[in-house]
């Protein structure tokens, strides 16, 4: 009756007798050969499976949460959160241009959400190993452009060598390269590459080298070089390049005058003062002082489209150029042209200027001088895509809706284009980080499944030693929920104490790894090139709360025994 009536409900004489019960783990069996300790080692075993548990928990989630966070990282650095490109385009390396447009990047900037937009454009190209090599190797890569307004937060703390790109001058030729690729051409800061395009006439062209980076993603480490985006913009052949030209050789004997004309889609319409013509040049022999003027554009079907044309996806036009040709006559300007020739029947040119632009020609009586003005080229009006950064990367679904509705609904922007999330540009790689987390569970399950039959033997046997004492509270009235109580309460106290030393061992680990990079790996296979560490207090605190609450409440099942104790039996029990 004094248990029923005084403890029954009290928690306090529970956790006093669950208290003692801790202290006093050694029990004499004497029908075990004497004095033989026979709780405790199981009790141990069973906090060692729970610290073993804890430990491979914690460190299974930071190695993994490290993993996720620090190859996602790696990935939009290379790249951005959102970006925007020519729609029907399948690789945002090599994708249609699309026309550049302040006010459609000003809407961007004001989406809810957005940090930051940027400018960039893609070429592959073939790059040459360093001069003084015995054997000159090729590698293939791809040319990012870049503007000033890109942000190189990401590579400042991957910068190896020298300094990032600030392009200065218009025409730099600044890069920045991985350290792989300047080990594999056996380059170094401030060398000179020599590259190589591909176009109707393969072309080369040399960057200098003013930083090296290296961030241990090794796929995207050997591809990709950062350069000024006005030289992107030119090798891709955006917009028309226009240019006035002179033939060596003469029609009648009078000057060929012809246009040059690069970029657009090749179709090409000449505007010499009269409106838009089919014919690429004439004849001329100057006899006064005159500028000619060409405006080129490039069409479809008709000569009097609009020139940058929006119209149609597939029948945009591009922005015209417009170059010059100067002609100064000198001596008798009303006499005939006559031309000297050289022995191969090519106009002798008297040169005025090192870019061949600028020279003079003997017509006999008189001297014709003559300058070609290019054209500065609408290619600076084209960009590959857009780069757009988010606040928060973990909505980035909902961030690709707003700016996807503020592209459509936008009447400033008419261009077909479509908008992609890094998640989408990189499908295949975000995939596969997402099946670590299936991987996650397995191993948690597993884990907690191991704790959870150890902590159940140790009751058992917890039961089975203490048959004597169960029965004494039972004979003095102490209810079955009382003893279960007692003994959960015990247990309880095991699992926190192997939790406990679970937690400082498996932190403990994660730390050393995140200050000291023990353990490498291959960045070819794993992207990363050591065991990358991400430290969630959140996710740590419900492993805790979780792994308790599951082992108490599963052991309730074995402390179930305790009701089929009788105490008459129990009492004389040895």
């Amino acid at each position: 009756m004094y248990f029923r009536i005084r403890m029954s409900n009290n928690w306090n004489y529970i956790y006093f007798i669950a208290k003692k019960l801790q202290r006093k783990q050694a029990v004499t069996d004497d029908s075990l050969q004497g004095n033989k300790k026979a709780a405790k080692p199981i009790t141990r075993i069973a906090i060692l499976s729970i610290s073993l548990a804890m430990v491979v928990n914690i460190v299974t989630i930071a190695v993994v949460e490290g993993f996720q966070q620090e190859v996602s990282r790696k990935v939009i650095g290379f790249g951005s959160h959102i970006s925007i490109q020519k729609s029907g385009e399948i690789s945002l390396m090599e994708s249609s241009p699309l026309m550049k447009s302040e006010k459609f990047e000003q809407t961007l900037s004001r989406v809810e959400g957005v940090t930051h937009v940027q400018s960039v454009a893609y070429k592959p190209a073939l790059l040459q190993s360093r001069g003084g090599v015995t054997q000159k190797e090729i590698l293939g890569v791809v040319l990012k452009g870049v503007d000033k307004n890109y942000d190189w937060s990401f590579f400042k703390s991957y910068l190896k060598e020298g300094e990032l790109p600030t392009f200065k001058d218009p025409s730099s030729t600044e890069v920045l390269i991985s350290k792989r690729i300047a080990s594999d051409l056996h380059y170094k800061l401030g060398d000179t590459i020599n590259a190589y395009f591909v176009k109707q006439k393969p072309i080369q062209r040399q960057f200098q080298i003013v930083g090296i980076y290296e961030t241990g993603l090794e796929d995207f480490d050997k591809e990709l070089v950062f350069c000024y985006l006005p030289q992107v913009q030119q090798l891709n052949d955006w917009g028309i390049v226009a240019e006035i030209t002179v033939d060596d050789t003469l029609a009648d004997g009078e000057l060929v005058i012809r246009a040059q004309v690069s970029g657009g889609n090749g179709n090409y319409r000449y505007d010499w003062g009269k409106g838009y013509e089919r014919y690429a040049g004439f004849t001329i022999c100057p006899t006064k002082d005159t500028i000619i003027k060409l405006v080129a554009s490039d069409y479809w079907t008709f000569l009097d489209e609009p020139s940058g044309s929006l119209e149609h996806a597939k029948s945009e036009t591009a922005i015209p150029d417009t170059a010059y040709l100067e002609i100064k006559v000198h001596g008798n300007k009303p006499a005939p042209c006559v031309f000297k020739l050289d022995p191969e029947g090519n106009l002798k040119k008297k040169f005025l200027s090192q870019d061949g632009l600028h020279y003079e020609l003997d017509a006999g009586a008189k001297k014709v001088e003559l300058e070609s003005f290019p054209g500065h080229g609408s290619y600076r009006e084209y960009i590959g895509s857009y780069e757009l950064s988010v606040a928060d990367f973990s909505d980035i679904k909902n961030q690709k809706y707003k700016i996807k509705k503020a592209v459509e609904f936008n009447p400033d922007f008419r261009q077909q284009v479509k908008v992609n999330s890094i998640k989408d540009n990189q499908a295949d790689l975000f995939v596969w980080l997402s099946f670590l987390d299936v991987n996650l569970a397995i191993v948690l399950i597993l884990m907690l499944i191991i704790g959870i039959v150890n902590m159940g033997s140790a009751l058992l046997v917890l039961i089975l030693v203490r048959t004597n004492f169960i029965g004494i509270l039972k004979a003095m009235g102490a209810s079955n929920l009382f003893v279960r109580k007692v003994f959960l309460v015990h247990t309880g106290q095991l699992i926190l104490k192997g939790m406990i030393w679970g937690n400082v061992i498996g932190i403990g680990l994660c730390w050393l790894q995140y200050q000291f990079h023990i353990i490498p790996l291959d960045a070819k296979v794993y992207y990363l090139n050591t065991v990358p560490i991400e430290f969630n207090i959140w996710k740590i605190a419900l492993l805790n709360i979780i792994t308790l609450s599951v082992c108490l409440a599963v052991l309730f099942v074995p402390s179930l025994l305790i009701s089929r104790i009788n105490p008459a039996k129990s009492i004389r029990f040895k």
